[in-house]
């Protein structure tokens, strides 16, 4: 995918449906040039408002569906504006589950204009089952209460301050927006569920004894839609340190009002003795907190809670950092 990036939000409904857009201009904000917001858009990364046609006479290169939803499907609706980047010159990337190169129309019009179609979310390698065989290296995961509460971001956060120590450590991305933003990776809910530990193993090999691989988490094993993902990843990855990541103003799991959000202990216990299968030496070693919605003397409040609740260093990636939790990893 060459940058510069125009990011396509279509007229998605609310922030959270925007995560990709989000992702990228918070982690890689040198690649991107603006949006492209439909009408009725309920979401705004921050970045200039920009058609097709402005994007490509400034030297945009790619155009990026930078949407998550539900299923992964792209809005019918969509589809002219995605031709219309293709006809004006740029490639075009997809993390969602349906495939640019299905769509007849996207098809047919790449092919006219000489242009690339990513889908970045559909893996090109042939995954083995898992093993459970101990890989040399350390490896960290991030583990949620719910879908979309800052795991991604709080992997990003240690990678970074690891790598600042002079530490040696790899981000693994295993979403769309973490492959997107790291330029490798694999989406482990794009794999057939037999092969799910295998790519996590895959993706996290044998290393240097001194090195982490920070792998980004999927999903929650509370979730009754992605439980089955979680699990194969918590599996394979074989953490030697977990990371809890919650956000507190939540009332009920993403997507799912009839379903209550698990306890910040149950939760955390639940995941070390899913993580014990492959590694029995695993322990947890924070609690990341996305206080984004709690003004400064409640995120405080809520953070020192946490804490004393679990005795585990807890932060905020963003407002706090990752220090604490980093100062844990030996």
């Amino acid at each position: 995918m060459q940058p510069p990036y125009l990011l396509f939000l279509g007229d998605v409904q609310d922030q959270l449906a925007a995560k990709t857009a989000h992702g990228l201009k918070d982690w890689r904000p040198e690649r991107c040039f603006g949006q492209l917001r439909l009408p009725g858009c309920k979401a705004d990364v921050g970045l200039p408002d920009t058609s097709v046609e402005e994007a490509a006479r400034a030297g945009c290169k790619t155009m990026i569906v930078a949407v998550a939803n539900s299923g992964g499907w792209l809005a019918e609706h969509w589809i002219p504006s995605i031709v219309a980047a293709l006809e004006a010159g740029m490639d075009v990337a997809s993390g969602l589950h349906q495939r640019l190169a299905d769509i007849p129309a996207v098809a047919e019009a790449a092919d006219r204009c000489g242009r690339e179609l990513f889908d970045v979310r559909h893996p090109k390698h042939r995954f083995k089952t898992g093993t459970g065989i101990k890989r040399t290296g350390k490896r960290l995961l991030t583990v949620g209460t719910d879908c979309s509460c800052g795991k991604k971001y709080t992997a990003l956060a240690i990678e970074r301050e690891l790598l600042a120590r002079g530490r040696k450590a790899t981000f693994r991305g295993t979403g769309q927006t973490g492959i997107m933003i790291a330029g490798h990776g694999v989406a482990i809910d794009a794999v057939v569920a037999d092969f799910i530990a295998g790519a996590a193993e895959w993706l996290s090999p044998d290393n240097e004894p001194d090195h982490w691989d920070v792998i980004e988490g999927q999903g929650s094993l509370f979730h009754p839609a992605f439980a089955g993902v979680t699990l194969g990843l918590i599996h394979g990855s074989q953490p030697d340190a977990l990371v809890l990541c919650h956000e507190p103003t939540r009332r009920h799991m993403r997507g799912l009002p009839h379903q209550k959000l698990p306890g910040l202990r149950e939760c955390l216990e639940a995941n070390l003795a899913a993580a014990r299968l492959t590694n029995p030496a695993v322990r947890a070693v924070g609690v990341a907190i996305d206080t984004h919605r709690l003004d400064p003397a409640e995120r405080s409040a809520y953070l020192r809670q946490v804490e004393d609740e679990l005795g585990l260093p807890t932060v905020d990636p963003i407002a706090t950092g990752v220090g604490r939790i980093v100062d844990a990893l030996s």
